[in-house]
């Protein structure tokens, strides 16, 4: 049974700690959603378990079907199963989508994957997503809109059958349809192959959609909370500001503003800037 382990991940981005003690474990076929507020490490924490140069990993392991994946380079993580759906995916001009999926599909395959096994793939997919049918022999993400380059997002992860999909906020963007019918093609693949998914979104309408079984909370680089179903509804309904109260915390941006109102004067003492009411 593949599963996804990471424990103690500290990551980097430059000289400043963005995810600060991360552990989390994905077992084969579970889906779990990743939730918190924005800029507190939610996409860093995708973009490390892919291999992201931009991301330095400084201290803890990820392993994947029990193999270090710290010590892969992206194309070995992709081979072992591992795909990234991206919140802002890059158009590359001069390759053409059936081009680029082919390539990644024989990459992933024993044997090379036939010319009409794939047109009849690609056609299929296409179809399903209700996407143009001119979509294969398009430059890849060049000149689409938002939504297009989501959908084509989630063609790729259709074409490649990846055996944990993470996805980064892959409904924004999309209007009621497209979520469905971005959400029926996930469900589609994860009954087919038993995929694992981990799900980056704000939206509750998405998560009905497909159904996670877990929901964390990232705040300030660590997962402060977990739960079921049950706590990704009361996000939806209450927002962030109980789980601040109870768990003591403060996400990244007002963290660091708390941590700049404490100023040095000298070796032995501090000045500390407090908003208090009624203060004079």
């Amino acid at each position: 049974m593949k599963k996804l382990e990471i424990r103690n991940l500290h990551v980097n981005v430059e000289d400043k700690e963005i995810l600060k003690g991360v552990d989390l474990t994905v077992n084969e076929n579970e889906v779990h959603a990743l939730m918190g507020p924005n800029g507190n490490g939610k996409s860093t924490l995708l973009a490390a378990i892919m291999g992201n140069p931009k991301y330095t990993v400084t201290e803890g392991t990820i392993t994947y079907d029990g193999k270090d994946v710290l010590a892969m380079p992206v194309n070995e993580r992709s081979i072992a199963g591992l795909f990234l759906a991206m919140q802002y995916p890059q158009e590359i001009p001069g390759v053409t989508n059936s081009d680029f999926l082919r390539a990644a599909m024989n990459v992933r395959s024993e044997t090379p994957v036939s010319l009409f096994r794939f047109i009849k793939a690609m056609e299929s997919t296409i179809s399903e997503l209700q996407m143009k049918e001119d979509l294969a022999h398009r430059f890849l993400n060049e000149g689409f809109s938002g939504g297009e380059k989501k959908r084509n997002e989630i063609v790729q992860m259709k074409m490649l059958k990846p055996s944990l999909s993470m996805l980064d906020e892959i409904d924004s963007g999309l209007d009621v349809d497209a979520i469905r019918i971005v959400g029926d093609a996930i469900n589609s693949l994860r009954e087919e192959t038993g995929m694992s998914i981990i799900v980056v979104s704000h939206y509750e309408r998405f998560l009905e959609l497909i159904k996670p079984q877990f929901t964390h909370v990232l705040v300030d680089g660590r997962i402060i909370t977990s739960g079921g179903p049950e706590l990704a509804q009361k996000i939806d309904s209450e927002g962030y500001d109980w789980i601040y109260r109870e768990f003591d915390v403060l996400p990244a941006a007002e963290a660091q503003s708390t941590k700049r109102q404490v100023t040095s004067i000298g070796t032995c003492a501090v000045r500390e800037s407090v908003n208090q009411k009624g203060a004079k």
